[in-house]
């Protein structure tokens, strides 16, 4: 089957695919919508950020050789940076498949699957009501709404004029939510691992990782080093240094003091010694109980609000490439 054939084949298909219908990239796995399928390129929308983007037939065709030189396989990983929405689409015609387990899309016989969302049901007024829920067993959730509790209660912009008190609670929430984050992070960064592949990035909406490598090293048995050393002419009296370790045995059976062998210098810190975890609980539940009471009225302002500072962030994170020249080729336009 020539590209040609598959390119106008891929292009009804795309016709026959609902307005909603929602497509996830492989890799970065972000949400898009097809807007129109024109002859020389097909229009999507990112579905978070509202970004518009045009996909060109050239690349696709590049795409589909790709395959067919790679005999009906390509490997994701070769992709250009931010170009997976390529397959993501081709992966619509009803000969190709990405296998994001195996990291390839691929060119199949017969039925093969896509990469559309399955299709979420229209939400209803309870589902708005259990929108927002607390994460169970998730630390970080419950010090977080307690820190930013504080932050909107206090003025920190001046810390110097809180009561000592204030600081040392926003101290220790800080401690605790920065504990639970760093911990979090881990179980995320675990789990992003495996969809991270080599040094492709992987864009979201507030920033992109990559995945990354560091080499540790430890040395062997002292006498097996040293004596590789002396086998290449080192004498080992050039790499033994002084052990710290062995220099406080050293202090232990003399009268020598700290200050004789090591330069010292001090500083001060503070340092949490204790969490009232009573107190977070009540604070807490009053937090919740708070929270689930809000009036109508004032849940609908903050979801105003909370709609407009995303919009914001929208404008200024956003990579627009969709303003290219709208007269490319000939609409065939969706609906």
């Amino acid at each position: 089957m020539s590209f040609i054939t598959s390119w106008h084949t891929l292009l009804d298909r795309l016709e026959e695919v609902p307005d909603e219908a929602t497509i996830i990239t492989p890799l970065s796995h972000r949400r898009l919508h097809v807007t129109d399928a024109q002859e020389h390129r097909v229009l999507v929308v990112f579905e978070r950020t509202g970004e518009e983007r045009p996909l060109q037939r050239d690349q696709f065709e590049m795409l589909y050789h790709r395959i067919k030189d790679g005999d009906g396989e390509f490997d994701l990983d070769k992709l250009p940076p931010g170009a997976d929405p390529y397959p993501a689409v081709l992966s619509l015609h009803p000969r190709f498949e990405v296998d994001e387990d195996a990291g390839v899309i691929t060119e199949r016989e017969g039925a093969t699957a896509t990469r559309l969302a399955e299709r979420e049901h229209e939400p209803d007024e309870e589902d708005d009501a259990t929108e927002r829920s607390e994460p169970d067993g998730l630390d970080i959730y419950s010090d977080a709404l307690l820190l930013v509790d504080e932050l909107e209660t206090n003025d920190v912009t001046d810390l110097s004029g809180l009561e000592t008190e204030t600081l040392v609670d926003i101290y220790t929430l800080l401690s605790d939510a920065q504990r639970d984050a760093d911990e979090f992070r881990r179980e995320v960064a675990d789990a992003l691992l495996d969809r991270l592949h080599h040094d492709l990035p992987v864009s979201g909406q507030y920033g992109s990782v990559k995945r990354a490598s560091r080499r540790n090293r430890s040395l062997k048995d002292d006498e097996e080093v040293l004596s590789s050393l002396e086998d290449e002419g080192i004498d080992r009296e050039r790499v033994l240094t002084v052990d710290s370790e062995k220099v406080d045995e050293a202090l232990e059976v003399t009268a020598l003091s700290e200050s004789d062998v090591y330069e010292m210098d001090e500083t001060e810190y503070v340092r949490k010694a204790e969490v009232n975890e009573d107190v977070k609980e009540s604070r807490l539940s009053g937090l919740k109980d708070r929270l689930a009471g809000s009036e109508e009225e004032e849940a609908e302002e903050l979801r105003r609000e909370i709609e407009e500072l995303e919009d914001r962030i929208d404008d200024l994170t956003s990579f627009r490439t969709g303003n290219e020249a709208q007269g490319q080729g000939q609409g065939r336009g969706r609906g």
